[in-house]
């Protein structure tokens, strides 16, 4: 991705690759970084309504400017093929999103190795080898990777003895990788905050506690993790090896 030269610093003509884009934060990224003239690869594991429903609207809004990925990120062997049905559409990509993750108690005592392989798998093995396999491609481009970390890799969550640290593996892979890539590709992070509560097992109260642990008093919205990347794409070329907190500055307090 060129260093822009005006103050306009327009996406036309570059292709974005988002993992677990179908739905969530993930559809509202594919979506404004469209809006910015960005063309999209739409990746989905399970979500395939949802993510043809984003396809036809991006589509309505601009003409030949997605492509459907469907693919398991824990399937390691699998993830050079999503970069190659890109390139092979596209013939470039400049930006990489992480988002793709799975989020869920395992309590001590009750940890099993399918949920190791489940959230080190799809939180910090399948961003270190998309990466790799996008590698070639983003150089030629000098483009960015993007990578949807967690602000409780910063500090533990009750009950959560295998995704935290692997969120926190996800912080260093960034900053490793920002160091190694550079000066031909930017690698930065997004920690959410509180901005979509999960889909279930939270209680009202649960939810009301976090909030008072919010400076700003309420959840966020998808749209400030999207237009937090939409910034490191358009308006950041400085900007490498950094992870900055969306949270409503609930980290503030830790």
């Amino acid at each position: 991705m060129s260093t822009p030269s005006d103050g306009e610093h327009a996406l036309e003509g570059h292709w974005a690759l988002i993992t677990g884009a179908g739905r969530r934060i993930g559809a509202v990224v594919a979506d404004t970084l469209h809006a910015a003239g960005a063309n999209i690869a739409i990746h989905y594991r399970s979500s395939d309504e949802d993510a043809r429903a984003l396809q036809s609207q991006l589509e309505a809004r601009r003409a030949d400017s997605t492509l459907l990925l469907q693919g398991d990120v824990l399937d390691t062997p699998a993830l050079p093929g999503l970069v190659e049905r890109l390139i092979a559409h596209s013939g470039r990509l400049d930006i990489l999103v992480n988002n793709a993750s799975s989020f869920y108690p395992t309590p001590l005592g009750h940890v099993t190795e399918a949920d190791w392989d489940d959230l080190i798998g799809s939180n910090l093995k399948a961003p270190l080898f998309l990466s790799q396999a996008a590698l070639p491609h983003l150089r030629d481009s000098k483009g960015l990777i993007v990578n949807m970390v967690d602000i409780h890799a910063q500090r533990p969550l009750r009950d959560h003895a295998v995704y935290g640290p692997a969120k926190a593996g996800l912080v260093m892979l960034t900053r490793q990788l920002a160091r190694d890539l550079g000066p031909e590709v930017r690698v930065n992070g997004v920690a959410p905050g509180a901005i979509l509560w999960p889909e279930e097992g939270m209680s009202d109260a649960v939810k009301a506690s976090i909030i008072r642990q919010v400076p700003l008093k309420r959840v966020g919205d998808p749209m400030d993790i999207a237009r937090t990347i939409l910034f490191l794409a358009k308006d950041a070329p400085y900007i490498t090896g950094q992870i900055i907190a969306v949270d409503g500055g609930r980290s503030t307090g830790w």
